[in-house]
């Protein structure tokens, strides 16, 4: 049998796999097992930042592993404290939770907001609002917190106390805040949702209202952290600080980490054996993630992210100015969606045909999630590719 029979008949069969097998990848370019070059304009979904295996982290990958590879958290190990001590640094956060993927992450957050008011007496608060068209993971909880039926179908009962209310939606909010509530949840900007950024003033009055209902307000940039909006958490572009924030994917550009941030205060919540993992932050994961916050967070690298944004947002702002059935284009930084004014299934497997990898969600919406060192070059192929099949 070749790789795909293989996969096909050992592998659970839950995702809708293209015909390819990739075998390498350099930058923003992917090669499969008959020689054919892609240009990456998914990264892995949003995974690999600085693209495929990029020098430094390859490197810091190999001088670890040399070292050591996992110890448990029972014990202390030097890249995870300075992995810890780099995140805090570059945020509003004063601890770190380490765990192995966004859904652990967002896992993390949950169980934190609740137990932050049983560390308080407060048994009466539990419930954490989330928002429609949200997507915050697939564990029962995570997937229970998402506002998408379909993620959601087939695993009833689900986890009790959750509650979704229309994203960009002050009044919504309102309606369902009461002294149950513990947290709000949300994405800066909506990824699997359809790309739909949360308007400024909304975020603003979503952080007044949980200061003053005395909930926490908890950021899932699992997708829209480490640059992928142009700066190296999406909130920032907004002036507004969350209590906890979450953070996977790009953070250690394919290899499996996430990372649950927290205020002092937040961070009341968990004690001495209240939460833990078996795999977060081993050392060797961590020295590669080391790695990227530092290349990352480097203002001219960010500062090239948005030149590079604004580039392919007007590029695709042209496509839209030539095309009836480009509807709108949105994102912000080098998270970009354009939206088609019907469902397009064919239009991925044909952009594959001309070398270039995008994703569909929400059934009509074009998804671009590039390595952040995705060349102008690049993008202009990309546009060429896209007008040709619109």
């Amino acid at each position: 049998m070749n790789t795909l029979e293989k996969t096909d008949h050992y592998i659970l069969n839950t995702y809708p796999r293209q015909q390819t097998v990739f075998v390498k990848g350099q930058g923003a370019t992917l090669w499969d097992d008959r020689g054919n070059a892609y240009t990456d304009f998914l990264a892995g979904i949003a995974v690999t930042g600085l693209g495929h295996c990029h020098p430094g982290v390859v490197r810091a990958m190999a001088e670890q592993a040399e070292k050591l590879i996992h110890v448990s958290n029972l014990y202390y190990t030097e890249p995870q404290a300075e992995l810890a001590e780099l995140l805090v640094q570059k945020s509003f956060a004063d601890k770190v939770f380490f765990a192995n993927s966004g859904a652990e992450a967002n896992e993390a957050a949950i169980k934190l907001a609740r137990r932050y008011f049983r560390e308080k007496n407060d048994t009466g608060r539990f419930k954490i609002i989330t928002m429609d068209k949200s997507f915050h993971g697939r564990t029962m909880a995570t997937l229970s917190a998402t506002g998408q039926e379909k993620i959601k179908q087939g695993f009833s009962p689900l986890v009790d106390g959750f509650d979704h209310v229309r994203f960009n939606d002050i009044q919504a909010l309102k309606s369902r805040m009461d002294g149950s509530v513990c947290a709000v949840m949300l994405e800066p900007v909506q990824g699997e949702g359809g790309v739909v950024p949360a308007d400024p003033d909304y975020l603003k009055q979503v952080r007044q209202l949980c200061s003053e209902e005395g909930c926490l307000l908890i950021f899932d940039e699992v997708q829209t952290g480490m640059g992928r909006c142009g700066e190296l958490f999406a909130h920032e572009h907004y002036g507004v600080v969350p209590d906890i924030m979450t953070l996977a994917k790009a953070l250690g550009n394919g290899l499996p980490i996430g990372a649950m941030l927290a205020s002092d205060d937040a961070a009341t919540g968990f004690a001495m054996g209240s939460h833990g993992t078996t795999f977060g932050g081993t050392p060797f994961v961590a020295a590669a993630a080391l790695e990227v916050v530092k290349t990352v967070s480097d203002p001219s690298f960010l500062t090239a992210v948005r030149e590079k944004a604004d580039y392919f947002a007007h590029r695709l702002n042209g496509l839209k100015e030539r095309h009836s059935s480009v509807r709108q284009v949105r994102g912000v930084g080098l998270l970009l969606g354009l939206e088609l004014d019907a469902k397009q299934p064919d239009i991925v497997l044909e952009c594959m045909k001309k070398g270039f990898i995008i994703n569909l969600i929400q059934d009509k919406i074009i998804r671009f999630a590039p390595p952040l060192v995705i060349t102008k070059e690049e993008i202009d192929g990309l546009v060429k590719a896209l007008d040709a099949l619109l």
